[in-house]
């Protein structure tokens, strides 16, 4: 028989999860669940009635999209990230986790190439390597690759699963590097409006960038609405950046039918445009973060990095799975730190996205 195209990808990791949830859901006060960080918040009025008003289109949407999306895109990336970029420069997508999924094949990448992310990192990075039969390599410095079979190059900031931000020094320093070897470098910046302790900056930014008529040359950025809008369910999300890389993934996608649904490409635009459910929800990030890292201190964790992004980086400087067991004992449910590399085996990833009550309920559990 033929081998699979699943035999080439590891294990999906959340099924590795599952007999602690169980254990985490039989505890007497309920599961408190910290482990994939999906929001629970409430969508935005103002999204769900840009995408009620939008829900009677029959017709075909296409994959670009209209003028309005793409601008309001545009837009928002000039005014939040201080990116100069118009309109021809931004393509949604079906999520962010599908462009990162799929996006070495779109580019033609295959066996004999690289693909690199960090060594601490978002597990779909390495999976879209395989998909496409090229290799996934893990770097701490891009000085430690090869520049000669390195294809594209994913930076994350803010880090999932870290938190960790790169500094516009670091950042300016990756994109020198890929442009000297004519690498492909996307930035993963799905986390870019949640920073706490750290301003987080795009690789669009003229400090990282430059300016002048090619300065998005060889760079692509991911953004996503899922975090920072409560709209996962959506799977609302765009990438932009260089206008040539652009136009080919347009090119690809319109043959495979990548579209986003019109009614969300609607909610998009009011997304885009309304900063202050955007500010709200923040604030609600802030006081469960605040609470579940003082609560995980005093019951003996180190939180390192965390300065950005919806996850608390922790450690008990012991195995990660013995820390997943006995949270789980209490009810509480967190990823393990090697689901993001072997280099995170001593850790885990608490993701401060449920509710208010599920989170007071895990501090009195870590407290009492």
């Amino acid at each position: 028989m033929k081998s699979k195209v699943s035999d080439l990808l590891p294990t999906f990791p959340w099924d590795k999860l599952e007999p602690y949830k169980r254990t985490a859901l039989a505890h007497p006060g309920g599961l408190c669940d910290f482990s994939v960080g999906t929001p629970v918040d409430s969508v935005p009025e103002v999204i769900q009635k840009a995408l009620a008003a939008a829900s009677d289109t029959p017709g075909y949407p296409t994959v670009w999209g209209p003028l309005e999306l793409r601008s309001a895109i545009a837009g928002w990336l000039n005014r939040r990230v201080g990116a100069e970029i118009g309109p021809e420069a931004v393509l949604p997508t079906v999520g962010s986790k599908e462009l990162v999924a799929w996006l070495p094949t779109q580019l033609g990448l295959g066996a004999g190439d690289q693909v690199a992310y960090p060594r601490l990192a978002y597990p779909t990075y390495e999976v879209g390597a395989r998909l496409c039969g090229a290799e996934a390599v893990e770097y701490d410095d891009v000085s430690e690759l090869d520049p000669a079979r390195v294809r594209l190059l994913w930076l994350n900031s803010p880090s999932n699963p870290t938190g960790r931000v790169l500094s516009v020094a670091e950042l300016r320093r990756a994109v020198e590097w890929a442009r000297e070897h004519r690498v492909l470098l996307v930035s993963d910046e799905c986390y870019l409006e949640l920073g706490w302790e750290a301003d987080p900056v795009s690789v669009l930014h003229p400090d990282v960038c430059g300016t002048g008529p090619d300065r998005h040359e060889g760079l692509l950025v991911v953004h996503s609405l899922s975090k920072r809008s409560n709209l996962a369910g959506y799977r609302a999300s765009f990438v932009a950046g260089d206008p040539e890389v652009v136009r080919e993934l347009l090119e690809i996608r319109k043959h495979g039918g990548m579209i986003v649904p019109a009614p969300v490409q609607a909610a998009t635009v009011a997304a885009l445009a309304d900063d202050a459910h955007v500010v709200e929800q923040r604030e609600r990030y802030a006081a469960r973060r605040a609470a579940l890292r003082a609560a995980l201190e005093a019951y003996g964790f180190r939180i390192e990095h965390s300065e950005a992004s919806l996850y608390l980086w922790a450690t008990q400087d012991r195995p990660c799975w013995e820390t997943v067991a006995e949270l789980a004992g209490l009810g509480i449910l967190v990823a393990p730190g090697d689901f993001y590399g072997p280099a995170g085996d001593r850790f885990v990833r608490v993701a401060f996205t449920a509710t208010d009550e599920r989170v007071q309920a895990a501090v009195q559990r870590l407290t009492r």
